[in-house]
C-alpha cells in the first residue's frame, strides 16, 4: 500500500472537516444527558444509549437502501464489521468511564486518541503525518490538560482504565473507517449499537427504567450518538486518520 501525502488530499477535505467538527459538537451533548440520569443503572444506561440508536440508525439504512439492508452490510464488508463491534466495545467503555471516574481524567486520556491513530494509520494504512498536525496533536494535548488541570487525579482505577479503553477503541474505529472509505460505513455504526445493547442486556439484569432515564437515554441513542456518529461517517472519508481523531477533540472543547 503506497504512503498518503499532502499532495494528495482529498478534493472534498473541507467537507470532511466540517462533517468532523460537527460530529463532535454533537457528541458533547452526551455529558450533559448522563448528568440528568436519576436512577438508572450503568448497564441500563448503556443498554438504552445503543438500542435506541440501533433501532433509529436501522431505520435510517432501510429507508436509505429501500430495504437492501443485507446488500448495504455486505458491502461495508469486513472493515465495517470489525469497525462496528470496536465501536460498540467502545460505548460500552466510554459510559463507564463516565460513570466510574472524574469527567476531567476521561477526557484527558481520551485527548491521547490522535497520537494512538496516528501511529495505527501510519504502520496499517501508509497515512503520513504532517509536523503541523503532529504539532497540533501536542498544542490540543496540553491543552486539554489546562481545561481539566483541577479535576485530574481524582478519579477511580477502573474509570481511568475504561477511559483508556474507549481511547484505544476509538483510534481502531478512526482507522477501519479509513480502510472502508470508499464504501458506506453506516452498517458499522448500526452493528455498534446492537453488539454493546446484547453485551449490556446479557449482563446487566432487569432493563427497567424510569420514563425520565429512558428520555435521556434516548436522546443520546438516537440525538448526539446517531447524528455524531453519521457525521463522524461522512467525515472520516475525507480527512486522514490522525486529523480525524485531532478533530474529535472539538468533543472535549
Amino acid at each position: 500500500m503506497t504512503a498518503i501525502t499532502a499532495d494528495q488530499r482529498d478534493p472534498l477535505y473541507a467537507r470532511g472537516v466540517a462533517f468532523m467538527l460537527a460530529a463532535g459538537a454533537f457528541a458533547s451533548v452526551n455529558g450533559v444527558l448522563f448528568r440528568n440520569i436519576e436512577a438508572a443503572t450503568d448497564w441500563q444506561i448503556i443498554f438504552w444509549r445503543n438500542s435506541t440508536k440501533f433501532l433509529f440508525l436501522l431505520g435510517l439504512l432501510v429507508l436509505r437502501t429501500r430495504g437492501a439492508v443485507v446488500t448495504s452490510f455486505r458491502a461495508a464488508g469486513k472493515p465495517g464489521l470489525a469497525g462496528g463491534l470496536i465501536l460498540g466495545a467502545g460505548n460500552i467503555f466510554f459510559a463507564l468511564a463516565i460513570i466510574h471516574t472524574t469527567v476531567a481524567n476521561a477526557l484527558f486520556i481520551l485527548s491521547a486518541s490522535p497520537f494512538i491513530s496516528a501511529i495505527l494509520a501510519w504502520f496499517l494504512l501508509r497515512e503520513h503525518v504532517q509536523r503541523r498536525t503532529v504539532l497540533a496533536m501536542i498544542v490540543a494535548l496540553v491543552g486539554v490538560g489546562v481545561m481539566v488541570m483541577e479535576g485530574l487525579g481524582a478519579g477511580r482505577l477502573f474509570g481511568n482504565a475504561m477511559a483508556v479503553g474507549t481511547t484505544l477503541a476509538h483510534a481502531g474505529f478512526v482507522i477501519s473507517m479509513r480502510y472502508g472509505r470508499h464504501t458506506d460505513m453506516l452498517p458499522s455504526i448500526v452493528v455498534a449499537g446492537a453488539s454493546a445493547a446484547i453485551v449490556a442486556f446479557t449482563v446487566g439484569g432487569s432493563m427497567s427504567v424510569s420514563w425520565h432515564d429512558f428520555a435521556m437515554c434516548a436522546m443520546m441513542g438516537m440525538g448526539a450518538m446517531s447524528i455524531g456518529f453519521i457525521c463522524f461517517t461522512v467525515g472520516s472519508r475525507h480527512v486522514p486518520a490522525a486529523q480525524v481523531a485531532l478533530l474529535s477533540l472539538s468533543e472535549v472543547v
